[in-house]
């Protein structure tokens, strides 16, 4: 990016000098000059309370070991290899004596399968999550177990950790058929290191082990982890979409019974969600562990309603996403499945007459959730099929419920085939709302604050219901703050918008980046969170139109080395050849020697073989070989590529500047479904252009790329595949204004994501202000990352007395910073 200095013209630049009103001093040579103008007289886009919220899954650990208070990992014995492959049902559990997990007749329930059989005189410990059960000195906690003794026993429950014990023993009396026993502790120490304990003195069956902190948020029973759920209330969010996410929509869409043979890989269906806690299936997690459903849909209606959030839950499709692409063609389970939508309106919103309503106020809920938008499908990669299952759903919905709001989706990406269909088949059916998602690099984000100026403004509204830049350093913040600015500038088109993933255990991470970080004790907002906040808490209730001046930047051309790469598959590449405009040759590699040419910096196994360079690790994911000048532009690239076996294909790589910077053409990606450009930029990844497509296992593919300043040819033996120019500029200067009807506040939004000062005339456009406004800053490296020991990504308040009609502020370079001006 240039650091070349705007000219505002002689008036401008005159008042810049004379005003003397910067808030922080700056070199010349640190800053640069830009100009808002705000229009206080037009009428912008209206925004509405609902614009920003929460989306939760059960990802990362979020759901049990997260905003789930209870501190008993895999408490029902559940556990199993099909949550993952390292499981067994006393995972988590150390028996001392003989015990052992039965599934028999004699179990609590239909739905909890398994139980514990422990010998008299023996004992079993939970350790918790993380490095184990987290107590504090002082605070209260309650045990809870289902036991079954028909000669009686005593159970002796007790919390220790290597230094002894964190509280006062417990003994519990039990005899006859399955009852539920209680205690509580009061921890005489903190630690987070506990284990729990149950020792029997007779032989007896457990099941349902629990210990759940007193102190829950709101102290709701059954609740939830209090530090979390306050951190999520802090955003005031206007809406929790729940529950995810790729487990809505994968698996079986099967119920959990005996016809079903108790599948446990199964979508998230609500109605295994409610209930005693006792009574509900345990599922299989799509991320790779157990979920018990403790934390179901009666606790996600009421957290929203406790933060004063509108709920939003997503119900399956019955077309699986997330690289399963499966349309169910049962029509008796499709009815069933609409069916289960309606009874869950009724259960949020029916009267206690009714079936659902009558269910809703025997867990303690007499009055309605006041459930009015609701999302059918997520992320599903087979738009028609999709669609056509959507439309029922949303045909019975209407019948009985009218004023429900019906989301339909766009798949998972920003761009392609699948996208563009699934728009087109929303526009066609008259959807009103379409949830996007995407995730991509920092670039992308900047490039991109005006995707939605030039959406329909007649069409399908859009709910960006998972967004995230490729990290949780402040530079991603930074590119994220200025995407929202255009997200409020289109309020009329984009009317909801939540950053995803909400959270993320440290010790179990599927999924990275994640707004809120956390272990057994302790969290921390990441920077991605500071800059959700500060724009979830200062939206204002409509758009103040405004514009500003740009940045000039200096393209120059794609310039990079080569490379080869695979993911998940093993492949062997021949007759690399590089040539510049003129026809001259750059590299030529027929490997009928060595490979010195070329640097491993991926995974990955690599070596010649039979004059070819093939890469055999099947599982290895981005196994990059390199070769070439970083320097290298206006250049025609050939290889010879065959796929050996693995799930995908091909990746070619040009522009190559390190392992974080480059271009791929990646040929059967996504499980061999489609073929993408992907840009990558600090690591993380853009799709330029994308089309379905799939590669053949012991097929030559001549692969020929040719690079002209930011254009790119490809070409697929000999036939253009596609092209595309990369010279969107990525814009580090921008703003949005809006007004706060409650306050009257005009409220300056102004994103600085570059290393440069930028000191700017703002001209209010007559507005009749106060001269003091009140200023939230965000400021930082850009590199700096929040933890649980750090903070360098904070926000710092402060007043600025300069304000006027036309007034200067020199915003921080890497920098978001809120004005917010009182109107007299």
């Amino acid at each position: 990016m240039s650091r070349t200095r705007w000219r505002f013209g002689l008036a401008a630049t005159a008042f810049l000098v004379t005003a003397g009103l910067m808030p922080a001093p700056a070199h010349a040579e640190d800053t640069a000059d830009y100009a808002i103008t705000v229009d206080p007289t037009a009428k912008g886009a209206k925004i509405d309370d609902t614009m920003y919220g929460v989306f939760f899954e059960d990802i990362n650990r979020a759901a049990d070991g997260g905003l789930y208070a209870e501190l008993v990992q895999n408490r029902s014995f559940e556990y199993s290899t099909d949550d993952n492959r390292s499981y067994t049902p006393l995972t988590s559990w150390t028996v001392e004596g003989t015990g052992q997990v039965v599934d028999d007749d004699g179990r609590l329930n239909e739905r909890n399968r398994n139980y514990l059989s422990l010998a008299a005189g023996s004992a079993v410990t939970n350790a918790g999550y993380n490095t184990g059960v987290h107590v504090e000195e002082g605070k209260r906690y309650d045990f809870s177990v289902w036991a079954r003794a028909e000669s009686g026993t005593t159970l002796t429950v007790t919390l220790q950790d290597a230094d002894g014990s964190l509280a006062t023993a417990r003994q519990v009396a039990a005899k006859g058929g399955w009852a539920k026993y209680k205690a509580t502790f009061t921890a005489t120490r903190t630690s987070s290191n506990g284990r729990l304990t149950v020792a029997s003195s007779a032989a007896a069956a457990l099941d349902m082990v629990s210990l759940f902190p007193r102190d829950t948020y709101k102290h709701q029973a059954n609740g939830l982890r209090k530090d979390l759920a306050e951190k999520v209330a802090a955003l005031k969010p206007g809406f929790l979409r729940f529950p995810g996410g790729c487990l809505v929509n994968t698996g079986s869409m099967e119920d959990y019974s005996e016809a079903s043979g108790y599948q446990r890989k199964r979508s998230y269906q609500w109605k295994d969600t409610i209930g005693p806690v006792e009574e509900r299936a345990t599922n299989s997690n799509v991320w790779g562990y157990n979920q018990s459903y403790g934390l179901g849909y009666y606790e996600y209606f009421r957290f929203a309603e406790d933060i004063g959030a509108m709920p939003l839950p997503v119900v399956p499709a019955l077309v699986t996403g997330c690289g399963q692409n499966q349309a169910t063609d049962d029509d008796a389970l499709l009815k069933r499945h609409i069916q289960d939508t309606l009874d869950l309106i009724e259960f949020a919103n029916g009267p206690v007459t009714s079936t659902w309503g009558k269910k809703r106020a025997r867990m303690g809920h007499p009055k309605p959730f006041h459930l009015t938008t609701l999302g059918v499908g997520n992320e599903e990669n087979l738009p028609v099929e999709f669609m056509a299952r959507f439309k029922q759903f949303r045909a019975a919905i209407e019948a009985k419920y009218p004023d429900i709001t019906v989301v339909s989706n766009s798949g998972p990406d920003d761009a392609g085939s699948t996208f563009d269909t699934a728009w087109q088949l929303n526009r066609q059916e008259n959807v009103d709302m379409v949830d996007e998602h995407y995730y991509n690099s920092t670039q992308w984000f900047l490039q991109n604050n005006d995707r939605y100026d030039t959406y329909d403004r007649s069409g399908p509204k859009v709910f960006l219901g998972e967004y995230a830049s490729w990290g949780n350093a402040f530079k991603n913040g930074l590119a994220e703050a200025a995407f929202m600015t255009g997200l409020e500038r289109n309020a009329d088109v984009v009317k909801l918008a939540s950053y995803a993933p909400l959270f993320a255990n440290e010790d179990y991470v599927q999924w990275s980046p994640d707004m809120v970080w956390f272990n057994n004790h302790a969290s921390w907002n990441s920077a991605n969170y500071e800059v959700q906040k500060l724009f979830m808490t200062n939206v204002g209730d409509r758009v103040v139109p405004s514009t500003a001046t740009g940045t000039p930047s200096l393209t120059g051309p794609i310039a990079g080395a080569v490379g080869l790469s695979t993911w998940a598959t093993t492949a062997a590449y021949d007759d690399v050849k590089v040539t510049d405009a003129d026809g001259n040759s750059l590299l030529s590699d027929d490997f009928s020697g060595d490979a010195s040419k070329w640097t491993h910096t991926g995974g990955g196994s690599w070596s010649v073989q039979d004059g070819q360079y093939v890469q055999t690790d099947v599982a290895a994911e981005n196994t990059m070989v390199s070769a070439g000048d970083t320097k290298w532009h206006d250049y025609d690239l050939h290889v010879k590529a065959t796929k050996k076996s693995g799930k995908e294909g091909f990746l070619v790589a040009f522009g190559v500047k390190d392992t974080g910077n480059y271009y791929w053409w990646n040929l059967g990606g996504w499980n061999n479904t489609q073929s993408a450009v992907e840009q990558a930029v600090d690591g993380g990844k853009s799709t330029l252009i994308s089309k379905a497509g799939s590669v053949e296992t012991s097929r030559a593919y001549d692969i020929d790329i040719k690079v002209r300043g930011r254009q790119v040819t490809l070409y697929l033996d000999g036939q253009e595949w596609g092209s595309f120019t990369d010279d969107k500029p990525a814009e580090p200067f921008r703003q949005v204004v809006t007004k706060d009807k409650k306050t009257g506040d005009l409220i300056v939004k102004v994103v600085n994501a570059q290393s440069t000062a930028a000191r700017t005339a703002i001209d209010l456009g007559g507005a009749k202000v106060a001269s003091k406004a009140r200023v939230t800053t965000l400021t930082a490296d850009p590199d700096a990352v929040n933890s649980e020991t750090e903070t360098p990504v904070a926000p710092v308040r402060s007043t600025f007395e300069g304000v006027a009609d036309r007034f200067t502020y020199t915003f921080p370079a890497n920098s978001v910073t809120f004005l917010r001006i009182k109107q007299r």
